[in-house]
């Protein structure tokens, strides 16, 4: 333990160096909160990718980028008195014991469920919430909107919106949904009027997140799955080819590409066959 808060405490005085006004790095120096706003999303990003890679020292460095974000912020902020590295750890400490009354305290929670339960509880009055008030859809769903990327956040809405009973009966109906908001979409494109268009598109992408819904597909999961597909597949044409990919006509384009979703699938036939094999 030691060890780590020595390992921070360096990490904390390279940082106020890096924002010395007259020794530090321009570059630094010129950042506030919300300009470092896309480093702070992307490193969250880039960490997740590396904890679904299973690297442990892609994970260490990837928490690393994200820890500078963290640490960044709070020298920033300690600049101009607002507050500093310690007010977040005290303030993250004393939340986690105020909510976790069955740990630090005489509350039970025997389940993940219960403890959620507590903590949502505890939350409401820590804001002067109406304790009632919480279990308001528009509230839940306001909350998600504002904390979570668009993708998830649908899925989250969805999901609370049939928890009540706001859902289709069957999957047909979500499917009726989901091509009438095609064809409000296709209607839009044909005006030619952007923020019509743009409802649209939203409209729909929410509709064809009820599908994944319904079949329990995670569409954030789905989504990165397929960039990672269109990725490899564009990797394959490069090395099919034998020039720059923006050298060739879009017929030869097509054909490449065909030729790499042929190989592909080649290598996961044989992959598969030896799987049952073995």
């Amino acid at each position: 333990m030691a060890d780590s808060l020595d390992s921070l405490q360096r990490l904390i005085d390279v940082v106020a160096r890096l924002r010395d006004r007259d020794r530090g790095c321009p570059w630094d120096l010129a950042q506030t909160p919300e300009t470092l706003i896309p480093y702070i999303l992307e490193e969250a990003y880039e960490t997740v990718d590396a904890i679904r890679q299973g690297d442990p020292t892609a994970i260490a460095e990837e928490l690393g980028d994200l820890l500078l974000q963290v640490v960044l912020q709070a020298q920033i902020a300690s600049e101009t008195g607002a507050f500093d590295l310690g007010a977040i750890a005290n303030g993250i400490t004393d939340k986690l014991i105020r909510r976790h009354p069955h740990v630090f305290s005489d509350g039970t929670a025997t389940t993940p469920e219960a403890v959620s339960e507590t903590w949502e509880a505890i939350k409401a009055a820590e804001k002067g919430h109406d304790p009632n008030d919480r279990h308001r859809l528009s509230r839940q769903c306001d909350r998600d909107a504002r904390s979570l990327p668009p993708l998830m956040a649908t899925a989250k809405l969805s999901k609370r919106a049939a928890a009540v009973g706001f859902e289709w009966e069957t999957l047909d109906g979500v499917w009726e949904k989901f091509h009438e908001e095609l064809d409000e979409l296709r209607d839009a494109i044909a005006t030619g009027d952007p923020d019509h268009q743009e409802a649209e598109l939203g409209d729909l992408l929410f509709s064809l997140v009820q599908i994944a819904r319904w079949q329990n597909l995670d569409p954030t999961a789905a989504l990165h799955k397929t960039n990672r597909k269109f990725i490899a597949r564009l990797a394959l044409m490069e090395s099919l080819g034998d020039r720059p990919l923006q050298d060739y006509t879009l017929a030869e384009l097509d054909e490449l590409w065909t030729r790499a979703k042929a190989t592909i699938r080649a290598e996961v036939a044989a992959r598969q066959g030896n799987t049952a094999a073995s």
